[in-house]
């Protein structure tokens, strides 16, 4: 067999491990994977950077015409008024009347009545007089009828005096051949001075009155039971000073009450004048007289109330009617700082009637059309603008101010709704 000769020398055969070749072809693998899903990846974000290029075109284009706005501000001069008038306000109207001067006026009314008692400060003895019955006896022969007027006087066997409290008339005896009946009467009489020592025991007595005459002894009269309420001692008696003092406590409450009632009925929103408010005592008194013998008595008193107010609002409109009544056409009133003081004159409650000074302060400015002025300030840059404006409103406008929006924007734009003019006072 003939022998192989090599001029060149063969490569050496390098053998290697399972593991390690294994592993080569892994790390092989993953090379191949990374550099696909690169290619994948780049050929989805171009069309996605494609769409969100033409998203902020779009956009942008939109804001570019459609975010402009120009905000013009105009301060227009006011000129300072001044006015006097004076006014009635009555309660004979219900609304302002510029022609005649006049407001509506409110009548306002409230009545209270209270009574309280007092006590009585006054002293004074007091006492209390006995008193019964007697039966009088008529035995005077010939048998004779007696009348006594109210007043007469009993005289009791202890010595004490008494009086008859009404007129008597006391029958004649009946005589019957040597008998006779006495005629008799009984009556109420009463001790002529108050006190424990008249309660006396049944007595007899005489008429003093009679004594002398043939009939003293003939007539006369007996209790048949004890006399009682005879006392003394210090009871409490009504004074002028009481009566009066009471008077003056309930007059100055019941005033006040009747105030506070009256000022209840009326609405915050109305004026009332310190002048246009009265109260009046339409009654105050007792039935107890001074001198009276009580512990306490009784006082009433009624007092009326009554108002006349009218409102604010009312005055201030009228204010505002009048100041529009006086400016110049063409000119409009800054009623921001209207204002209407008043003093008052004459005041007649129950007539429902007040005269009133009316000073009025007000303003008034050029008229500004805001429409008119966005309309010619289209296309207009700043100066543009400011120069139109001066032209047209002329001395009218103290101050102008522009601001467009936003930052690129130059000119007021083309449409009239994304121009803005507005009308501020300092």
């Amino acid at each position: 067999m003939a022998k192989k000769i090599y001029d060149i020398k063969p490569p050496k055969v390098v053998y290697k491990p399972a593991k390690e070749i294994k592993e080569s072809l892994v790390v092989e693998k993953k090379k191949v994977s990374h550099v696909h899903h690169k290619k994948e990846s780049n050929s989805i974000w171009v069309p996605i950077s494609f769409f969100i290029f033409i998203v902020v075109l779009i956009t942008g284009t939109y804001l570019f015409f459609k975010l402009p706005k120009a905000n013009i501000s105009i301060w227009p001069k006011v000129n300072a008024l001044s006015y006097q008038q004076t006014i009635t306000a009555s309660k004979l109207v219900s609304s302002v009347d510029l022609t005649n001067n006049v407001i509506p006026a409110q009548y306002f009314q409230a009545v209270k009545t209270e009574a309280q008692d007092f006590p009585a400060t006054g002293s004074a003895s007091d006492g209390g007089e006995a008193s019964g019955t007697i039966i009088i006896s008529n035995k005077f022969d010939p048998p004779t009828p007696f009348n006594f007027k109210a007043g007469t006087h009993f005289m009791s066997d202890s010595g004490k005096l008494f009086v008859a409290m009404q007129k008597i008339a006391i029958p004649a005896a009946k005589k019957v051949g040597s008998k006779i009946t006495a005629g008799t009467v009984q009556i109420q009489i009463q001790a002529v001075e108050a006190g424990t020592d008249y309660n006396i025991a049944p007595s007899n007595f005489s008429i003093p009155g009679l004594k002398g005459t043939a009939s003293y002894y003939s007539v006369s009269a007996a209790s048949t039971s004890a006399m009682t309420g005879g006392y003394t001692g210090k009871v409490k008696k009504v004074t002028d000073d009481d009566i009066q003092g009471a008077k003056d406590v309930l007059n100055k409450k019941t005033t006040a009450d009747a105030m506070t009632a009256l000022k209840s009925q009326i609405s915050s929103d109305y004026i009332l004048l310190d002048n246009a408010v009265l109260s009046n005592v339409t009654n105050s008194s007792t039935k107890t007289k001074a001198g009276t013998v009580a512990d306490s008595f009784n006082y009433q008193t009624t007092v009326t109330a009554s108002a006349l107010g009218f409102k604010k609002s009312d005055l201030d409109q009228f204010a505002k009617n009048y100041v529009i009544s006086q400016i110049p056409q063409g000119q409009t009133l800054f009623d921001k700082n209207l204002k209407a003081d008043y003093s008052a004159g004459t005041v007649d409650v129950s007539g429902g009637k007040i005269i009133l000074n009316l000073n009025i302060s007000s303003g008034d400015y050029q008229n500004i059309d805001k429409n008119s002025v966005s309309l010619s300030l289209l296309g207009e840059n700043a100066d543009q603008i400011k120069e139109t404006i001066n032209s047209s409103l002329g001395n009218g406008v103290s101050k102008i101010q522009v601001n467009f929006w936003p930052f690129w924007v130059a000119n007021a734009p083309n449409s009239q709704s994304a121009v803005n003019v507005e009308l501020k006072f300092q």
